[in-house]
């Protein structure tokens, strides 16, 4: 038996809420409340309000996601910064 076709949305992490829940603005205009996907727990890759997100649904409860992908940033770093020079800071020990 094949498993069930699961549709993709992206939306703006509008809201987080306890449990590793977050609440969803799809670009579509609906808003639902999507869990973390397990890779990205994992992964330790953590999701902020502002983010924008990719989310996995089933098509039969349309309320409910899965969080499964956090898109990167497209704001350019700032340039007014100095650069950074010399060895990375934290001691001459490097953590495993």
């Amino acid at each position: 038996m094949a498993k069930e076709e699961l549709i993709q949305f992206e939306g703006l992490v509008t809201e987080i809420l306890p449990d590793a829940r977050y609440r969803v603005q799809l670009d579509a205009g609906h808003e639902i409340v999507a869990y973390t996907a397990g890779k990205m727990k994992k992964n330790r890759i953590k999701t902020l309000a502002g983010d924008r997100v990719t989310i996995e649904m089933s098509p039969y409860d349309l309320e409910k996601g899965r969080l499964i992908f956090r898109h990167k940033d497209e704001r350019p770093s700032s340039p007014g910064g100095p650069p950074r020079s010399g060895p990375p800071r934290g001691g001459q020990f490097r953590r495993r």
